[in-house]
């Protein structure tokens, strides 16, 4: 196997894409840099608009022909520079769907001057119509009530009511608050949950998911989990580290103790957002 696969590399990304062989990749699954001002531990996200709308498409630029031709790939984005970069995109490969990640921000503060922004945008782009999509592999099941509702002859065995619905492009998932078991030390890292939707339906198993933007390594920890295979880069080596340790650690089922923990986190944070 190629030494670049199931490596991430601590580099930068517009250079170490080179090492990628073009039309080697079935999915792209990335989480770049919003230009919000964070702190990386780089400038990364702090340039000028003009700056970083050059930089994002030379990156674009960079990754897309590493794609195989039945390829797609996913983007996160905030809503202030989703315009400009779907249509840098759009250029190059066809647009599928624009996912809204509603990240369950519980309603309290936030601006007094505009709507409060609790959502991430996901591009999902494919290189051409007959790009890889297994929706079998995310349907979400029906309930037991929903079942029995359609429990006439004229629904007996039918596909969709056996096998789960087709999610919409509205995925309401929490973010990890600081006492979620998934939590690493990234300012915007994301759910597993996601992340493991997309490789599932976007990538064959023992494909390869190529991230540029690795961040906590949560698309390699998805890919690992998943049979598929993983590379990509990330540029500050605090994040590799805790990258390689993510890798490195075996997947122990929560306790009962963690479970409990995890379960109050959660219910707290719900009861915050029912009555606030």
């Amino acid at each position: 196997m190629s030494d670049w696969v199931n490596q991430v590399f601590c580099e930068d990304a517009l250079s170490g894409l080179a090492r990628i062989p073009d039309g080697s990749i079935d999915l792209i699954l990335t989480d770049p840099p919003y230009n919000l001002g964070k702190d990386y531990g780089n400038a990364s996200d702090q340039q000028s608009v003009e700056a970083y709308l050059a930089w994002t498409e030379q990156w674009i630029d960079a990754a897309v022909p590493k794609l195989k031709p039945n390829g797609s790939l996913y983007i996160f984005l905030t809503w202030r520079f989703t315009p400009e970069i779907f249509v840098m995109l759009k250029k190059r490969m066809t647009m599928m769907n624009e996912i809204i990640w509603d990240r369950r921000v519980p309603s309290m503060g936030g601006s007094v001057r505009s709507f409060s922004s609790v959502h991430d945008t996901i591009g999902f782009f494919a290189n051409r119509k007959d790009y890889y999509f297994d929706l079998d592999a995310v349907r979400i099941p029906y309930d037991a009530a929903t079942k029995k509702a359609r429990s006439r002859s004229i629904f007996i065995g039918a596909k969709w009511l056996e096998v789960g619905y087709n999610p919409k492009d509205v995925w309401s998932v929490s973010r990890l608050h600081r006492e979620h078991p998934e939590r690493a030390d990234h300012p915007t890292q994301k759910p597993l949950e996601i992340i493991e939707r997309m490789v599932k339906a976007s990538c064959p198993p023992g494909g390869i998911v190529l991230d540029p933007f690795m961040g906590s390594g949560t698309t390699a920890i998805a890919a690992k989990r998943l049979g598929r295979q993983y590379t990509g880069f990330e540029l500050n080596p605090a994040y590799c580290a805790i990258i390689h340790e993510r890798l490195a650690a075996p997947e122990v089922p929560m306790t009962g103790a963690k479970k409990r923990k995890a379960a109050k986190a959660a219910m707290a944070t719900l009861s915050t957002e029912e009555t606030s």
